[in-house]
């Protein structure tokens, strides 16, 4: 699996976009993480329309390595 890189950010507001590609950056997000967490905050029965928050910490050390303090 690739790594999900800051700029990547972009492609989820990218419209319209495939399910599949949508879920293949999620993906790629979730699984460099160190922590991650969901809230389903709406869902209309009705028009199938949903929204959800996802909401966690990406590990940008081990992507973009920092040099140590001297």
């Amino acid at each position: 699996m690739t790594r999900f890189n800051w700029h990547d950010f972009k492609t989820f507001e990218k419209t319209p976009t495939s399910p599949h590609a949508l879920r293949h950056k999620v993906s790629e997000l979730i699984y460099n993480s160190w922590n991650a967490r969901c809230k389903v905050d709406t869902v209309n029965p009705e028009t199938g329309e949903y929204r959800i928050v996802l909401q966690g910490t990406v590990d940008w050390n081990s992507w973009f390595p920092v040099d140590p303090p001297k």
